[in-house]
């Protein structure tokens, strides 16, 4: 980052790091601090994966819209958004159809800031300032309910944002207020942190992160993480490893998957 700070929204403190501009400095970007940088290195210093991981999210991410796009689909709600970088929503989406509605939420007013600013000019996407934990508010949203219209079908993306929530706020609970607002023949896709395939190096990493970082991480068995899913049918191939769900070509997927700290998969409504 510069070190002109005057863009940065009030309230932000850039001496903590932050979980949108950790996950930016992973993926290459910009949009972040010191203390996000520090923060990045040394969980990536117990888990050298992070880095390849976050971007396996981010090419996950991609793939499950235009799945979603060829499905027609043509309106998302993309709640833990973080961050744009390349590949956003709105633009593959509104490349595969340009009446294609995004609606963005993200807690982080630096996200949020950034957003803005990229969508400005795009009449069928927007940005709002939401926390997850208060799904009631997102869908009440005026923004919201001007963009998406819940009769019909909506892609509702929930990516690498649930295991921000700890089992106190009840995330299942909130995922089924979000999920009861969806039309049939609606989705959800999720990424999610498991404590599955290498859980003494995801554990060492998940205690340096949460020194860190002002969200904690909690990391999921597999059982819990498909709770997510209840009220929905997965479709193929189902929870698997971020580099398993409908690769691009074979060579995509390693050798080892497990390595990857998190699961994903795609539920339809009936």
């Amino acid at each position: 980052m510069t070190d002109d700070l005057s863009w940065v929204p009030p309230g932000v403190d850039t001496k903590r790091a932050n979980v949108a501009r950790v996950y930016d400095y992973w993926l290459g970007g910009r949009h972040n601090f010191l203390a996000d940088q520090d923060a990045a290195r040394a969980t990536a210093a117990v888990q050298p994966s992070v880095r390849l991981s976050a971007r396996a999210n981010r090419a996950f991410l991609g793939r499950t819209v235009r799945f979603l796009a060829a499905k027609g689909i043509g309106q998302f709600l993309d709640i833990g958004s973080g961050i744009p970088t390349e590949g956003n929503v709105h633009e593959i989406a509104q490349r595969a159809d340009p009446d294609a509605r995004i609606v963005y939420a993200d807690v982080d007013p630096v996200a949020v800031a950034h957003s803005r600013a990229i969508l400005a000019g795009n009449q069928r996407a927007a940005v709002i300032e939401a926390d997850l934990r208060e799904p009631a508010a997102i869908l009440q949203n005026a923004t919201v309910r001007g963009m998406i219209d819940f009769a019909q079908p909506v892609g509702l993306l929930l990516v690498a944002v649930l295991h921000f929530l700890a089992d106190a706020d009840d995330p299942w609970r909130i995922v089924a207020t979000l999920r009861d607002a969806l039309a049939p023949g609606s989705y959800l896709a999720i990424c999610h942190g498991t404590s599955e395939g290498t859980p003494v190096a995801l554990r060492a990493a998940e205690k340096v992160y949460n020194r860190s970082v002002a969200t904690s991480v909690h990391v999921r068995p597999r059982a819990d993480i498909v709770r997510f899913f209840d009220g929905f049918d997965l479709v193929d191939p189902g929870l698997v490893y971020i580099p398993e769900w409908r690769p691009d070509a074979p060579q995509d997927v390693p050798e080892d998957p497990s390595k990857f700290w998190g699961v994903v998969g795609v539920g339809r409504k009936p």
